[in-house]
């Protein structure tokens, strides 16, 4: 079994709706994402994905839809606002936590068919969230 992963930074602004804390309000953050790839054999160019790939794939993903994007809960009240101010949003039905992007971004790899294993998702350098494929 061969595993490769490539890291990802970004940066973007969030808030959580109905938490009783700092996050509730509008903030910025500087993520990084690290993205697990796992195969049973490698292509004839003795790869299991080519790193390119990585970045030609989910990598421009990232960057169109999350990077200096505010990402929010599509019941927040400021995506009607921002949206007509033409700021770049990024609307999820559910809260924008570090959880919540790492299986953002894990069903995008889904959807563009990459043997995805993890998603680590880095919203500060101390504080990190995992979403994986757990083998039974």
């Amino acid at each position: 079994m061969f595993t490769v992963s490539r890291e990802f930074s970004f940066c973007y602004g969030h808030r959580l709706l109905n938490y009783d804390g700092k996050c509730s309000h509008l903030h910025g953050h500087n993520a990084r994402v690290q993205i697990m790839l796992r195969g049973d054999g490698l292509d004839d160019d003795g790869m299991l994905f080519d790193f390119n790939k990585f970045k030609i794939t989910i990598g421009e993903w990232i960057d169109k839809n999350f990077d200096h994007r505010v990402i929010l809960c599509e019941n927040d009240p400021l995506v009607k606002l921002l949206l007509q101010i033409n700021e770049p949003v990024y609307i999820l039905p559910y809260n924008p936590t570090a959880e919540n992007l790492a299986k953002e971004i894990f069903e995008r790899c889904q959807f563009l068919n990459l043997p995805i294993v993890s998603v680590k998702f880095w919203e500060t350098d101390k504080c990190n969230a995992e979403f994986n494929l757990i083998s039974k």
